[in-house]
C-alpha cells in the first residue's frame, strides 16, 4: 500500500505492506484523512530513525477484515478514527500511557476497535476525516475544561484554524456570544461563514474595541504573542482555558493583576474516549460539520503541507486515497 511518511530522514511517499489484524484489532480501508499542524512538526521531533514512520493523526474510512474478538464491528461498517489512544475516561488530566494517534497517511490503517467509532452520519467522507482531532481538543477545552455555559461570551483569537473554527461552531450550538480575532482583514472576513457575532483586526486595540463587553470564558492557542492581550479583555473572576501555543511558549504576565483579578487559568489537551463520543452526540444532534477548505489526492500531499505551513487556510485541510 502507498504510505506518506518520514523514512531515513526525509518525508516521502513509499510502499509499506499491508498487515493482518492481531486479536481485537480492525484493518481499515482509509478513504479521507485530515492534515494537522501536528504533522508539519513531525520529521523535527522524528529525527533520522531508521524506523519508517507513517504520519497523519485523522482519518475515516471502511472496516475491510477484523481480528478475533472484536465486537463492535465488521467488515462494511463506516467508522472515523479516535486519535486520542489510552485515554478512556473523562479524567482531570490524561494518562501516562496516553498518545496521538498516528499513521493516517496510507490506503489501509490497523487498529484496535477501541479507538473507532461510528462515522457520523450527517458527515461526508472529507468531512469525517478531518474533524476528529481538532474538534476533540475543541469540545475539551470548551466544555469539560472551560464549562461554557449558555449565554456566556466567549472570546478565541485566532479564527479560521481547524480548532478554534469548530470550537465558534460549538460555542454557537451551545448559545454562547462569540467573539474572534485575525491578523488579516480578509480572512476575519471569509470566517463570517461560522456566525461568529463580533470580530477584530489583531492589529486593533482589543480593550477599548470590547470595553462594553464582558468575556466570560478565553480559549487561547496562540501562546505569547496574544496572551496578555487576552488576559487584558477577560472580566474579573473569569477562565482562561489554553490548549496549545503557535508563538511563544515561555512569556511573563503580571502575576500580581492575575490574582487580585481572581482568574482562573486552566490547560488543556486532546480528550478522552468519553468525550469523543459526547463529541460525536453533540455533533449529530445539532447537525455541525467541520469547515472544508481544499483537498488533495494521497500523491500531491506535499502540496497540501505546502498550503498549510502558508497559514492561508479557513477550515480543514484534507487528503483522499
Amino acid at each position: 500500500m502507498k504510505v506518506f511518511g518520514v523514512k531515513h530522514g526525509d518525508q516521502q511517499l513509499f510502499e509499506h505492506p499491508v498487515k493482518e489484524p492481531n486479536e481485537g484489532q480492525v484493518l481499515v480501508r482509509v478513504k479521507t484523512a485530515g492534515l494537522n499542524h501536528r504533522d508539519l512538526k513531525m520529521k523535527e521531533r522524528i529525527g533520522s530513525q531508521d524506523q519508517a514512520y507513517i504520519l497523519g493523526s485523522d482519518g475515516a474510512g471502511v472496516v475491510e477484515t477484523t481480528g478475533e474478538k472484536v465486537s463492535r464491528f465488521q467488515p462494511g461498517d463506516e467508522v472515523v478514527f479516535n486519535p486520542s489512544l489510552n485515554w478512556y475516561d473523562k479524567t482531570d488530566a490524561p494518562p501516562s500511557s496516553f498518545k496521538i494517534l498516528d499513521g493516517t497517511f496510507a490506503e489501509y490503517m490497523l487498529i484496535s476497535e477501541d479507538f473507532i467509532e461510528a462515522k457520523p452520519s450527517h458527515m461526508s467522507w472529507e468531512e469525517a476525516g478531518v474533524f476528529a482531532l481538532s474538534a476533540l481538543t475543541g469540545y475539551r477545552a470548551l466544555f469539560t475544561q472551560g464549562n461554557l455555559k449558555k449565554g456566556e461570551t466567549l472570546f478565541i483569537p485566532g479564527a479560521g484554524g481547524g480548532v478554534t473554527s469548530f470550537i465558534i461552531q460549538m460555542a454557537i450550538a451551545k448559545g454562547a456570544r462569540v467573539i474572534t480575532t485575525s491578523r488579516d482583514k480578509e480572512k476575519l472576513e471569509k470566517a463570517s461563514q461560522l456566525d461568529y457575532d463580533k470580530g477584530l483586526l489583531t492589529s486593533e486595540d482589543w480593550v477599548s474595541a470590547l470595553e462594553d463587553e464582558q468575556i466570560d470564558l478565553v480559549i487561547e492557542s496562540i501562546g505569547g504573542a496574544t496572551f496578555n492581550r487576552s488576559l487584558e479583555v477577560l472580566k474579573k473572576g473569569g477562565r482562561l482555558v489554553t490548549f496549545g501555543s503557535s508563538t511563544d511558549d515561555q512569556f511573563t504576565f503580571n502575576l500580581r493583576q492575575f490574582f487580585y483579578g481572581q482568574y482562573k487559568m486552566i490547560g488543556s489537551t486532546m480528550g478522552s474516549r468519553d468525550e469523543f463520543r459526547e463529541l460525536l452526540r453533540f455533533c449529530e444532534d445539532n447537525d455541525l460539520k467541520p469547515i472544508l477548505d481544499r483537498g488533495y489526492r494521497l500523491e500531491d500531499i506535499d502540496e497540501a503541507f505546502s498550503y498549510l505551513s502558508s497559514q492561508q487556510q479557513l477550515g480543514k485541510v484534507y487528503i483522499t486515497m
